[in-house]
């Protein structure tokens, strides 16, 4: 996936969970919008390296939007919107082998509880429900960890995807993992420990887990590479 071309710059800090202050190259400084809601631990860090798109559209209050941020020598996507659009660019183009041969392909589908999923793929007696999250943490040990926060939302959509398996649908939870030095990935349940517990309540009950990792070539040139495994962590 191709995305704007990006500006280099300097985080200054991040606040208000939406926006960011950042040092352009030459000195200017800029607010920029900032794509995720979660709480970016290790990607928030003052003086770190970024990228950041434009887009002088009138309509819009913050003409910036912080794209990547530099960790560990690495570039990590820290838009959210992006995951999904990944997500889908490769279930469209069979990349996923246990995601392949589906007739239609719909995103932003509502289902459940006054919910929608991310992904609903259909065959002629098939329906598959896929929810993406967007990973940007990590351990000391190379894992991805999910959530970076305590996730509500993110334990309802696990509740929802049993249901669906109950209704005899396939239901799948897929990680985008931003990190490219990543090598496996597990629940962070020392941060939501009712998440980690939902997510073991969900893989009994059925629900697969897809865990792709981000490859990100150049400035711009952002797609999933791989996919990685599950470990749970000792």
């Amino acid at each position: 996936m191709q995305i704007d071309p990006l500006i280099d710059g300097t985080l200054i800090k991040r606040y208000k969970r939406f926006l960011a202050d950042i040092e352009l190259s030459d000195g200017n400084m800029i607010t920029a919008h900032c794509p995720n809601t979660g709480s970016m631990t290790q990607c928030k860090t003052p003086g770190s390296p970024v990228k950041i798109s434009y887009n002088p559209n009138p309509k819009r209050k913050y003409h910036y939007t912080w794209q990547y941020v530099k960790v560990k020598g690495l570039w990590c996507c820290v838009n959210t919107i992006l995951a999904n659009k990944l997500a889908g660019e490769a279930i469209r183009n069979q990349r996923l082998s246990s995601l392949k041969n589906y007739q239609s392909i719909k995103a932003e589908q509502k289902y459940g509880e006054n919910s929608r999923i991310d992904f609903l793929l259909e065959n002629d007696n098939e329906r598959c429900y896929v929810e993406v999250k967007n990973v940007t943490l990590t351990d000391d040990m190379k894992t991805a960890i999910f959530p970076d926060a305590v996730t509500l939302r993110g334990q309802k959509h696990l509740k929802e995807l049993m249901n669906q398996i109950k209704l005899g649908h396939r239901a799948v939870m897929m990680y985008v993992v931003q990190r490219q030095e990543a090598e496996y990935f597990d629940a962070a349940r020392e941060i939501d420990p009712q998440y980690a517990m939902l997510l073991e309540e969900a893989i009994e009950a059925g629900v697969e887990i897809i865990c792709c990792r981000v490859k990100t070539e150049g400035s711009s040139n952002i797609y999933i590479n791989s996919e990685i495994s599950f470990r749970k962590r000792s």
